[in-house]
């Protein structure tokens, strides 16, 4: 499987979180998933919070279009972009596509 999949106008992606970075961004492919940094902590649910916020901004969309699917207490996640209206230029370079 991809790192990312489409499903209709929806974007799934696989990831690989690291939380306790210095500073948020993405850092390309770890293994079959897209490794993002957070600056926030593996507790209380920040983590998550801090990834669903980074990946709402790369992709312009709001906070609410990023739904965390699977993956709530570990690092490697599931997660849903709900009908993106572009696609940054790092998901191309790392081989991403449109929809059909």
């Amino acid at each position: 499987m991809s790192w990312y999949n489409w499903q209709g106008a929806d974007l799934l992606l696989t990831i690989h979180a690291r939380p306790n970075a210095r500073q948020a961004g993405i850092d390309g492919l770890h293994g079959a998933a897209l490794a993002v940094r957070v600056a926030a902590p593996a507790r209380d649910n920040r983590a998550n919070v801090a990834l669903c916020e980074t990946l709402a901004d790369a992709f312009a969309v709001p906070r609410r279009q990023v739904v965390l699917e699977r993956g709530h207490g570990g690092r490697d996640k599931r997660l849903r972009v709900i009908a993106p209206p572009a696609l940054p230029d790092w998901f191309l370079a790392l081989g991403g596509t449109p929809p059909d």
